[in-house]
């Protein structure tokens, strides 16, 4: 624990990608396997779930130190970190401890999983009774099931690659999906590749780049594949010999909840599509929100397709990565395009369609088609050379793939309140809440609107958080209630109707587009505003 600790804190103290990564790579040349497959686990998402204990953290905090609770949370205001907070309060510990991180997650951080409270009372107390302060603070951390570091995925995958001298692209598809820490798994992630060995596993996903150039210093668009960016989810469909899996891009798989789907494929085996999933009605796609639905549903054991009414799922393809068990990426897209077209004509199946790429002679034809992708239920277009192989994760290599979103929505609402980030802004009021008004009551009414926490420079941001502290005319917790004065435009992707706000109105991905300073609260806008950007059908 001690170096894993050394660890945490060495990448929590340098921005710098390379010294990460060599930070990393020592670290997993030393490391015992099942210590280094949990650093794996720890750094890319894979951490385990279900153990929720910051409250009993505070509770048994304040219990030991005797301190008065308004003392703690100045405490917190001023560290701006609850697990660090904590580790500070603490008194030393009565012993001392040698135990590996593997032995540590296994006795002291797995078993607080469904336990009652009088065992996680035991298991933190007796956590604190040897481990030191930087020690604890790392332990919070992993008890607290929100283990963030700032260190890419790919940054611990490059790490891995050159300590144990695997190939980059081999790793990368080893690691989709839920890797498990254990050294047996470290070991599979580090052996020579075998045949077949990534049966069930989608491949690592090719990433796009929001378009930041002007579009004509693209070249010819006859050089590019140019299609609409759909609103789904984005899935990659495997079929194998008497097995289907359908994979998000967050690496789930996700094909119970669309068994239609899964129930009616029709496509030769060993083969890997890349593509959308949508619903679909006779108007065409459906909004992201009614997708979300699907999302939240528990795994039937029958297929319930009558629950599902007229919307339709439909899976968009615009890749094949695998024909007849022959990766493909490595090839053009306008040759991996050609056979995926010749695979789904020759298919049946009437819930997989193909993305079919726009006939584009001026970029001039682009940005009208882009400037009217919401009346088409799309985001915009994606852009992506003919002859780009498939890669993996981000790039902005040549051959990399661009998205030209329509612009978002914007509003103009009132800063109401506002709580501490996290991270290198837990000392800062940086998650703010905004409403909009409700004219239609008299006298009018700020009724809650959205949550956003991106879009401010950190000038900005040290300016709006001196303006909350001053102006603070309530507090619930770490919530400050601020004086309805302060007026930003938000931009957002989405818009629908909701019960959980108060507005009615709810909106997807806000964010801060600017500062208004030059418009008083009064003339922000109101639900009648936000009411009109509704689809068409939301409004009946």
């Amino acid at each position: 624990m001690k170096r894993f600790t050394e660890l945490y804190l060495a990448l929590d103290g340098t921005n710098s990608t390379l010294e990460k990564k060599e930070l990393l790579r020592n670290y997993l040349n030393r490391s015992e396997p099942a210590d280094a497959a949990w650093v794996i686990a720890l750094l890319t998402g894979n951490r385990p779930r279900g153990m929720g204990a910051s409250k009993m953290l505070r509770t048994l905090c304040l219990e030991i130190t005797k301190h008065p609770e308004w003392l703690f949370d100045e405490c917190r205001t001023a560290i701006g970190d609850l697990s660090e907070t904590i580790a500070l309060l603490l008194p030393p510990p009565d012993s001392r401890t040698n135990e590996t991180l593997n032995s540590i997650m296994q006795e002291r951080v797995l078993p607080l999983i469904g336990a009652s409270p009088e065992q996680r009372r035991r298991l933190i107390l007796e956590a604190w009774s040897v481990l030191e302060p930087d020690e604890r603070l790392v332990y919070h951390k992993l008890v607290r099931g929100g283990f963030r570091i700032g260190v890419q995925k790919r940054t611990v995958l490059r790490a891995l690659c050159e300590a144990g001298g695997i190939d980059f692209d081999l790793l990368a598809h080893r690691m989709t999906g839920r890797f498990e820490p254990t050294a047996k798994e470290y070991h599979r992630l580090l052996a020579p590749e075998q045949p077949g060995e990534h049966h069930e596993r989608p491949y690592p996903f090719f990433l796009a780049h929001p378009l930041d150039q002007e579009v004509e210093s693209l070249g010819s668009p006859r050089d590019w594949l140019i299609e609409e960016k759909w609103d789904g989810i984005r899935a990659q469909l495997i079929v194998r010999p008497g097995e289907r899996w359908l994979w998000s891009r967050g690496e789930e798989p996700i094909g119970h909840l669309f068994p239609e789907l899964m129930s009616g494929l029709d496509l030769p085996e060993h083969t890997v599509l890349d593509g959308e999933l949508l619903l679909w009605n006779e108007r065409g796609p459906r909004p992201f929100f009614d997708l979300q639905t699907r999302l939240n549903r528990t795994h039937a054991p029958d297929a319930q397709l009558k629950l599902f009414g007229s919307d339709q799922v439909r899976f968009i393809a615009y890749d094949l990565l695998e024909d007849r068990g022959e990766d493909l990426r490595t090839r053009p897209l306008e040759e991996r395009r050609r056979l995926l077209e010749e695979r789904i004509t020759n298919s049946d199946c009437e819930a997989i369609a193909l993305s079919r790429p726009l006939t584009i002679e001026r970029w001039e034809q682009a940005a009208d088609l882009r400037d009217q992708a919401r009346t088409r239920g799309t985001e915009g277009l994606m852009l992506k050379p003919r002859h780009s192989p498939y890669g993996s994760g981000r790039t902005r290599t040549q051959g990399g793939w661009l998205k030209w979103k329509i612009d978002p929505f914007t509003a103009d609402a009132v800063l109401i309140g506002a709580q501490p980030g996290s991270g290198r802004r837990a000392n800062l009021y940086t998650d703010y809440t905004f409403a909009i008004w409700n004219r239609e009551q008299d006298p009018p009414r700020l009724m809650s609107f959205a949550k956003a926490y991106s879009g401010l420079d950190q000038g900005e941001i040290e300016s709006v958080d001196r303006w909350i502290r001053k102006n603070t005319v309530d507090r619930n917790g770490p919530y400050r209630v601020v004086k309805p004065e302060q007026v930003f435009e938000l931009a957002f992707e989405g818009i629908q109707r909701s019960t959980r706000h108060q507005s009615g109105i709810a909106v997807r991905f806000p964010r801060i587009a600017r500062w208004r300073k030059d418009k008083p609260a009064t003339e922000a806008d109101d639900v009648e505003s936000l009411q009109a950007l509704l689809p068409r059908e939301a409004c009946r």
